[in-house]
């Protein structure tokens, strides 16, 4: 059997014979939910020598996740925007056409997953079952389900960490059980992932036959139409395309830029850039498991050898996917994380309730046009930079407006092709200062912020056209624009482009406020703050605030 050394990029450099070893008419069924790979996929490895017979490669389409919800403020279904759902038929596209390559195909089934795999699993008559492991709190109550099905009926379930480098739980097992709270905590615990050095397993030259699906429906992948959308759902779609080959290409392209990658520094990248992103945007293939992370690993690592100097975690590549690793253990040992109430690491603050202003930052409404170009970006493409997101997610929290960390990371749970459970909940209580970071003085300006990267505006002209004509001095300020200016322009503010929901200085003066009194409250309580104390804390905080409220409203031309 021959693998790919750890010292190799190149997808392609070898292939080999899956081996079969196990007993004669024994059948496998391969799972896919992530990890939407033929390259480094120890489940479908697994599958594939194991099965003496007949294997299925299978993947189950959930209503409830695809389907289109009318009432949802976005195309797409109750659960997802259309842009993901775009980028996982694509992916299941590519997955299928790599099968088909092998003399297999994918078997695309619809309904509750849980119901569906019992049903495969009688009918096919298997004997072992394989898919990757899953840390999100809906697959960990789902797998329980399928393999004590499969335990019943004496099936094999063969379930293998590879969505991440470390297994969640033995870092949590040498921190004492408990999940490490910071990330250097994490790097010291977890130390070097056992992938280092490890041979991964990238290309097969065929795979066992499909056997006899029965009266069991499959099909192959369907295209977005046949869900019931249609292509000019949006105006604009996002510019990712989704699938193993598109994540291989990707990967490859950046790290033939050796400099790059060995002097990537996060803070010092260009959240406006748009032709060509200022970071790797693997972070999708990355969550649907287009590109393995373990070979993403031995990529820079390979990288880095060759290179005298290079950056170190947490601001390199490596600390980047460093960050994923951190996020996915603390989630994974965090009671109630994606909650502020009945979480033990997380700041209890009687954030506001304002369900207009939570739609119009939404819509990119705000009338600041760094914040709105970055959330229209969100709802076109699916996807922004990562100190774009930092901008938009400080606004809405402890920045400006005060809303609920849970209402925006509602937002970016739908709209983000690449939502991850445990990223997006980790970053929204790190970016409103509710755990991991608590300084929340340091603000990001809705202005300013944007100007230094890019100013000329170009990135808002883009998102924003209607302030396409607006002058430079005024593209991230147009309410300070002369009345004579906004006309020639063709962009009144309040009738073209909305006035500024409030004026940022005195919004984060008081948001700084609120925040010290809600972490003296915390300190106070020793973090055993009860629905009464946060009663009591809001109404006085809005009782103080009514008093400065009029300074809050923009004096405009």
């Amino acid at each position: 059997m021959r693998r790919l050394p750890s010292s190799v990029c190149s997808p392609s450099s070898h292939r080999l014979n899956p081996v079969t070893s196990m007993a004669t008419g024994s059948n496998s069924l391969i799972w896919f939910r992530k990890g939407l790979r033929v390259h480094d996929n120890p489940a479908l490895e697994h599958a594939s020598k194991a099965s003496s017979g007949s294997m299925y490669p299978v993947f189950v389409i959930d209503p409830r996740y695809m389907e289109p919800d009318p009432s949802a403020f976005s195309p797409g279904s109750s659960r997802a925007g259309v842009n993901r759902i775009r980028f996982l038929l694509e992916s299941l596209k590519d997955l299928d056409s790599g099968l088909k390559k092998l003399g297999s195909r994918l078997l695309v089934l619809r309904g509750e997953p849980g119901e569906v795999l019992v049903r495969c699993l009688r009918e096919w008559k298997v004997k072992r079952l394989c898919f990757e492991y899953d840390t999100d709190p809906y697959y960990q109550a789902l797998d329980f389900k399928v393999k004590e099905y499969a335990s019943s009926v004496g099936v094999e379930v063969f379930s293998p960490v590879s969505h991440t480098l470390f297994n969640p739980t033995d870092i949590i097992q040498k921190n004492g059980g408990k999940a490490p709270l910071s990330y250097q905590s994490f790097l010291k615990i977890a130390g070097e992932p056992s992938c280092a050095e490890s041979e991964l397993l990238m290309s097969y030259s065929s795979l066992p036959p499909i056997g006899d699906v029965g009266s069991i429906g499959v099909s192959e992948v369907p295209k977005l139409e046949e869900l019931g959308y249609r292509e000019d759902e949006q105006d604009e779609w996002t510019p990712f395309r989704g699938g193993e080959s598109e994540a291989l290409e990707r990967l490859t392209k950046s790290i033939s830029d050796k400099a790059w990658v060995a002097n990537f520094e996060k803070p010092k990248g260009d959240p406006s850039a748009l032709l060509k992103p200022a970071t790797t945007v693997l972070s999708p293939y990355l969550k649907f498991g287009c590109l393995s992370s373990r070979y993403f690993y031995q990529c820079l690592q390979r990288v880095y050898k060759d290179m005298k100097k290079h950056t170190s975690p947490p601001v390199s590549l490596l600390g980047q996917l460093l960050w994923r690793e951190f996020f996915y253990t603390t989630a994974f040992g965090t009671r109630n994380f994606d909650k502020m109430k009945g979480n033990p690491i997380c700041k209890q603050i009687p954030w506001k309730e304002d369900h207009d202003m939570l739609a119009a930052w939404r819509d990119g409404k705000t009338g600041y046009p760094w914040i709105d170009a970055i959330m229209v970006q969100l709802l076109k493409w699916g996807w922004m930079h990562h100190l774009a997101r930092h901008s938009v997610a400080c606004f809405l929290t402890r920045g400006d407006l005060f809303i609920h960390w849970e209402q925006g990371r509602d937002v970016f749970e739908r709209l983000l092709i690449d939502s991850d459970w445990a990223i997006n909940n980790g970053n929204w209580m790190w970016l409103s200062c509710s755990s991991f970071f608590y300084q929340y003085n340091r603000i990001y300006s809705p202005v300013s912020f944007g100007k230094k990267y890019d100013p000329e505006g170009k990135y808002i002209r883009h998102f924003l056209p209607v302030l396409k004509d607006m002058p430079k001095q005024y593209i991230y300020e147009p309410w300070t624009a002369p009345l004579s200016v906004q006309t020639k322009a063709k962009c009144i503010v309040g009738k073209d482009y909305p006035k500024p929901m409030v004026m940022h200085d005195a919004a984060s003066k008081e948001c700084k406020r609120k925040m010290g009194e809600a972490y003296a409250l915390n300190k106070k309580m020793n973090g055993n703050i009860g629905d009464d104390d946060l009663k009591d804390l809001r109404r006085k905080l809005e009782t103080d605030e009514e008093s400065n409220i009029r300074n809050q409203r923009p004096k405009l031309n």
